[in-house]
């Protein structure tokens, strides 16, 4: 203890310059190091969303869950794969070892998607979840009003304030839960159908045409449209 005492006492100079480097340094780190109220210690993951609307939670664990817990399994640094189904939805979860970065385990999913899509059922929606965190929910809201029904609220947030909301920088998804979605439904009536000659396969047909949309311009000759 007197040795050190002594060292500092003759070499004062040199002390003073290593105790102000110390502090310019740890003020630097102090301003550089990134402080969150809560920290992010979820695991990286990439979630699958899949909409199969019309099918049972048990034809959709057989077709499209568990081909996709299955192939999702051989990607690169993958820890652990979970799938669940519910009607008309499938969810599978890829957890990644830590340290993965989540650009990079997003592309290997996406590569492994394409690879078994013909494996898969033709009309069933597939997609990647938000390139968000497990801590990402941020905000929750809820559109109220006594003069509007619930599929004008739908509307509203889906077409308005959702997108609105996408445009707020940092903003990954805006999830919408509840409503009414808009929908035409056509009764058939197999009498009409009978009395008429037109099969089941001949109203498919048309009803499938008539939701087409197709662009179209004005043709000029000469001079005319």
């Amino acid at each position: 203890m007197v040795k050190l005492t002594e060292f500092f006492v003759r070499n004062r100079v040199a002390v003073i310059f290593v105790t102000l480097f110390l502090l310019l340094y740890g003020y630097y780190s102090l301003k550089k190091t990134p402080i969150d109220a809560i920290p992010d210690l979820s695991d990286v993951q990439v979630i699958i969303y899949s909409k199969w609307i019309g099918q049972v939670p048990q034809v959709i664990e057989d077709q499209l869950t568990y081909p996709l817990v299955t192939n999702m399994m051989g990607v690169p640094r993958v820890k652990t794969v979970r799938g669940y189904s519910v009607p008309n939805y499938s969810l599978v979860f890829i957890i990644f070892e830590d340290g993965t970065d989540l650009y990079w385990a997003r592309s290997r999913v996406l590569e492994k998607l394409a690879t078994i899509r013909g494996q898969l059922p033709r009309d069933a929606d597939i997609q990647l979840g938000p390139d968000a965190t497990g801590v990402g929910w941020v905000y929750q809201y809820a559109l109220v009003s006594r003069s509007r029904t619930l599929d004008e609220l739908w509307a509203l947030q889906n077409f308005y304030i959702k997108y609105a909301l996408l445009a707020v920088p940092d903003v990954a998804e805006v999830a919408s839960v509840g409503g009414y979605e808009k929908e035409f439904r056509v009764q058939v009536k197999p009498e009409k159908l009978y009395q008429y000659g037109i099969s089941l396969r001949d109203l498919y047909s048309a009803l499938r045409k008539t939701n087409v949309e197709v662009g179209g311009k004005y043709v000029e000759l000469n001079e005319r449209e």
